[in-house]
């Protein structure tokens, strides 16, 4: 593989962006969900027993436990590690030398910590996905802050190979459980046909995206099997191209996700993981940068290339088109599938590639493994030389632990092979399985509402007679609201109210307390319905009754004449969901002392410790502006101050470049004589021309993208000395030279 300085970089920063995002998301929720008058207090989580501190992070790893040494209660504890988080990973997006794997192990840890306490409303797979991801980074990044460089190190593919791993082993496991849950929608091919309307929260292209001829949507899904079965064994190809045309599909597949779905920070996580496929040269297209890697392959061998990326290409429509029976369908003008296969088979294929899938990553490990180590040996001078094959053992040993302790959750997806692998990975994997560093994936398993789309609709009263819809601000409700567009934000009570809505509302505790917050009329609660509080239909003063019903919504269909209707929803009444209750109500109060929801402790003054203070000064300049908006704002802002110090650094080269060219035109006006040909028959007006085009080459080569500032330049010729080695820069200056004589002469 070739060099992977720039898409490193450009996973980084990435990951500075998705954990801004995350923390900004919880920590405008915090209030409402886990205060002390919201829906599961977070301190419910840390009951202090009599056991050491070191003992307490041990059994539960979170910063939290430090609260009553800051002098802050649990709730505001929570909201300063969200506001650390955000503010360090929002420092790293602007400054490259804050990359630094000591502040992505703060960042995972300050989310770690969150995790701890998070319960219903942080048990998701991106959660598990952002801390496994998270933990990566801490090696893949550089040590800056540490060592005061952020040239190339010698193991860098190893540790970032680790990332691709995690991408193989997410895309693989999300396509395999589809069919190994046996939904009917799945192996029919008709999951997307229902997808659209009943995914959690969708955006307004999902409407246009439902109205789609079926049989179009039954080969979307025939796409979605081949991109994620078996595409991901692409990752591990020895030939780049395979490699770069494997990401170009998987972010086809996540760009269509994010733009008829909101999946939060989730699909932006995983096309930060597809960087792990690219490489310098590629990047460098992008950048319309001279690729300063030498072509020396034989034409023969570029045609066997060519020839074996046909065959794997033409290998995989052939598969796809006998395992889905596709066929072209003239009556219809479309293209009619159904599957080839039967669930017995698929199990013994699954059964016969999972243990040899690994032994490709092995294989692929230890390729890397050995590069490495080779570029180790070649590094010049002795102390160099041990000190990168010192860092080469560690990392060496630590992407090895983390590869094997993967397999557990990997192997999850076949029951034979999960049980042939050695014990001892198991034990490793049940001791660091409090830690996050490593989980097992399936999205999508079964498809919901086949028969209509559960939606559970809250609605409050004053006298029992009249009653009020509540409207949520994301979540279908409203029958003439357009779906909303709120990626990278996570409303994570209105993604609950879509779990809630697929049972009964006994398998919901919380929502036993979002009624009881609501009557009381709790604004931290309100507040995660309508962040405008004059929005709310009770915000004068809270209802008296609260009832819930459950109906079952599809999207509108097209008029006969093509015009779009008036309302992007329609409904139905299906079943009471929560019975009228109030405060005071029979069935209410044995709810929650069923559900250990009733807060029996007097309450809890404000600390008024400077930390505290400062937390809650934060909380009321932020109160009042929506998530999204919050979040694009601060994403916006890191993205121009980065681009205009991007131009405000190649400026600087720019006019460097020309003081140095200008130099030696005085130089040569000085020393040559007027008329005086070289040596090639050129004048000095075109010999002055290529000097100035090959000087601007070497300064662009030497500039990596996105520098900070002039040492990254110096930096990023330490790497050029890694990865091309000394000969090339004495190839160059001797060229330099050869080109000042010519001038003399």
């Amino acid at each position: 593989m070739g060099g992977i300085i720039q898409p490193r970089r450009m996973f980084l920063w990435s990951m500075a962006v998705i954990y801004l995002a995350a923390f900004v998301s919880l920590y405008v929720q915090i209030p409402g969900l886990y205060g002390n008058e919201g829906l599961l207090p977070a301190r419910w989580q840390l009951k202090y027993s009599g056991k050491s501190l070191w003992e307490q992070l041990l059994s539960s790893p979170s910063l939290l436990w430090f609260g009553p040494q800051l002098g802050v209660d649990t709730h505001t504890a929570m909201e300063l590690l969200c506001l650390l988080g955000a503010a360090l990973s929002f420092a790293a997006t602007l400054v490259e030398s804050l990359r630094d794997s000591v502040v992505f192990f703060c960042l995972w840890a300050l989310y770690l910590s969150m995790y701890q306490v998070g319960q219903v409303f942080l048990y998701f797979q991106w959660d598990n996905l952002l801390l496994e991801t998270g933990f990566l980074c801490i090696l893949v990044a550089p040590l800056t802050l540490l060592r005061g460089s952020r040239g190339v190190r010698e193991h860098d593919h190893l540790t970032f190979w680790l990332t691709r791993w995690l991408l193989f082993r997410l895309m693989f496991a999300s396509g395999v459980v589809k069919l190994m849950s046996r939904c009917p929608t799945w192996w029919g091919l008709t999951a997307l046909t229902y997808h659209y309307e009943t995914q959690c929260l969708p955006t307004s292209l999902a409407w246009f995206a439902h109205q789609l001829p079926v049989w179009w949507q039954k080969l979307s899904v025939v796409g979605t099997f081949v991109i994620e079965i078996v595409v991901p064994l692409l990752f591990f190809s020895p030939q780049r191209r395979l490699r770069i045309g494997a990401f170009y599909l998987q972010v086809l597949l996540q760009v269509l996700i994010i733009l008829t779905g909101n999946y939060n920070f989730f699909n932006l996580l995983t096309l930060a993981l597809c960087l792990s496929l690219l490489d310098d040269q590629h990047v460098n297209f992008w950048l319309r940068k001279a690729d300063k890697i030498s072509k020396n392959d034989s034409r023969l061998c570029s045609w066997l290339c060519y020839l074996l990326e046909l065959a794997v290409w033409s290998l995989m429509i052939f598969g796809s088109v006998l395992c889905f029976d596709l066929k072209l369908d003239s009556t219809k003008k479309g293209i009619t599938s159904k599957t080839a296969f039967t669930y017995h088979q698929f199990n013994q294929f699954l059964q016969t590639v999972t243990i040899p899938f690994i032994w490709i990553g092995v294989l692929s490990l230890t390729w890397e493994m050995v590069t490495a180590m080779f570029r180790c040996a070649c590094v010049s001078g002795f102390l160099k030389r041990f000190w990168g094959t010192l860092q080469w053992s560690v990392f060496a040993a630590a992407t090895a632990a983390m590869f094997t302790v993967s397999l557990v959750p990997y192997s999850y997806i076949e029951y034979d092979s999960h049980g042939k692998l050695w014990p001892g990975v198991r034990r490793a994997y049940d001791l660091v399985d409090r830690f996050q560093l490593v989980n097992s994936y399936g999205l999508f398993r079964r498809m919901t509402g086949v028969s209509g789309r559960p939606e559970v609709v809250i609605e409050g009263s004053n006298d029992a007679v009249s009653w009020t819809e509540i409207e949520f601000m994301y979540k279908p409700g409203n029958l003439s609201a357009p779906p909303a567009v709120v990626t990278p934000h996570q409303p994570r009570l209105d993604w609950q109210m879509w779990f809630a809505a697929l049972g009964d509302q006994t398998q919901a505790p919380w929502f036993t307390s979002l009624m009881y917050r609501l009557l009381q009329g709790k604004r931290d609660v309100i507040e995660l319905i309508q962040t405008d509080v004059s929005q709310y239909p009770f915000h004068q003063e809270p209802p008296a009754y609260l009832r819930a019903h459950r109906y079952r919504y599809w999207f509108t269909e097209p008029k006969a004449d093509g015009s779009y209707p008036e309302r992007w929803w329609r409904r139905v009444y299906d079943e009471e969901f929560y019975p009228t209750v109030h405060l005071g109500n029979t069935f209410l109060e044995t709810m929650l002392t069923q559900y250990g929801l009733k807060d029996k402790s007097p309450p809890r003054r404000l600390p008024n410790t400077p930390v505290a203070k400062a937390v809650r000064w934060v909380r009321s300049q932020v109160r009042g502006v929506p998530a999204p908006v919050l979040i694009w704002t601060l994403i916006a802002c890191s993205a121009t101050l980065c681009l205009l110090h991007g131009l405000q650094s190649r400026n600087k080269h720019t006019e460097r470049t020309a003081g140095t060219q200008k130099e030696a035109m005085t130089d040569q006006t000085a020393n040559a004589p007027d008329s005086a040909p070289d040596t090639d028959g050129k004048s000095d007006e075109e010999q002055e021309a290529e000097a100035a085009e090959e000087e601007e080459e070497e300064e662009e080569e030497e500039e990596e993208d996105g520098g900070d500032c002039e040492d990254e330049v110096e930096d990023c010729e330490g790497e050029e000395k890694y990865t091309v080695g000394d000969d090339k820069e004495e190839e160059d200056g001797m060229e330099t030279e050869e080109i000042l004589e010519k001038r003399k002469f």
